[in-house]
């Protein structure tokens, strides 16, 4: 059906070793890093989780969306839409309501979207998203341009969310809540059923699958985890405009999975840390005499991705096996 290999999916003890430093080193960051950088590796979380979102279509079933970031910005705008002005509002049914509005939409436009395939998937995940963003981004009753502002965190009860480090763990739990469910379903039966589909469709077919309702499923449920992603990052940013939902989210998230390694979720939290981190220093980047280097960020970004698809196919994930093993091979 799939080699193992395909992708990364097994990840070699020299992977999950370096996987569960960066865990520990997670756990640890709001006791050593500053505020402001503790507030960009939550962003970055955040982002880890729209990217894996993003894997379960691309990396595990082989289907390039390039409208998902319109999941991602309709449950920011359902916390926004929920969220009184003067207080603030309940955790527990804001955000299963907002993942539910995110995979409702998934599951409803993924119903037309699945039946197309190659080159025209791809159009028709990004006219839908397209429409999406227009319908908000032309409708001042919606917000319009501008966006909408969130004035409070979420009410979790429990524990605290405006509180930056109390906030910074719960987006942890959930980032490693989300990676140890798709894991799992990765090795579950419907997971190898993906796999198939994203190797030969047609023999998935011949075999006596039901590929339109297992890819539908796996849509649906993309959108919903890009809805977790889209709402964690309302309550920690308190503003949501329809850029949230445009191509260049998409876009994003495309990179930061390819940038990490497609197939095996970790991959795409790499990519997101590495995509926020070098855009980060990209856009800090001196002046050289009259040429203004940060400026130009966007050209940097590219050659920077262009270098990772050719050194490292397999993303950087792929590259820091590839080292270990180099090592290995020498030490022996």
């Amino acid at each position: 059906m799939s080699s193992p290999k395909a992708n990364l999916e097994v990840l070699p003890r020299s992977i999950q070793f370096v996987l569960g430093l960066g865990a520990v080193a997670l756990l640890a960051f709001p006791f050593v890093g500053t505020e402001f950088y503790t507030q960009m590796v939550t962003r970055m979380m955040i982002l880890g989780i729209f990217a894996m979102s993003l894997d379960l279509l691309q990396g595990v079933t082989g289907l390039v969306s390039l409208g998902h970031a319109a999941y991602f910005g309709l449950a920011g705008y359902a916390l926004a839409f929920l969220t009184p002005q003067g207080e603030a509002v309940s955790l527990w049914w804001t955000l299963p309501v907002a993942v539910l509005v995110s995979g409702l939409a998934a599951l409803v436009i993924g119903f037309f979207v699945v039946r197309t395939h190659g080159i025209y998937f791809i159009m028709v995940t990004m006219a839908f998203a397209q429409m999406i963003f227009f319908l908000f981004f032309d409708n001042k009753a919606l917000g319009g341009s501008d966006g909408l502002y969130i004035n409070f965190k979420p009410d979790a009860t429990l524990f605290d969310l405006e509180n930056k480090r109390v906030f910074y763990y719960f987006t942890l739990a959930c980032l490693l809540g989300v990676y140890a469910f798709l894991r799992r379903l990765l090795w579950s039966p419907f997971g190898r059923a993906l796999a198939g589909i994203r190797v030969n469709e047609h023999r998935m077919r011949a075999m006596g699958f039901g590929t339109f309702g297992y890819k539908l499923t796996a849509f649906t449920l993309a959108g919903a985890l890009a809805g977790l992603a889209g709402y964690l990052w309302g309550a920690q940013t308190g503003y949501v405009n329809p850029e949230l939902m445009g191509f260049h989210m998409s876009a994003h998230a495309i990179m930061m999975v390819i940038l990490g390694g497609m197939g095996n979720f970790a991959g795409a939290i790499v990519g997101a840390f590495a995509f926020e981190y070098v855009l980060h220093a990209l856009k800090d980047l001196p002046a050289i005499g009259a040429f203004n280097t940060g400026k130009h960020w966007q050209l940097w970004m590219g050659l920077f991705i262009v270098a990772v698809v050719i050194l490292a196919p397999r993303g950087l994930l792929g590259l820091v096996e590839r080292f270990l093993n180099r090592k290995e091979d020498r030490d022996e």
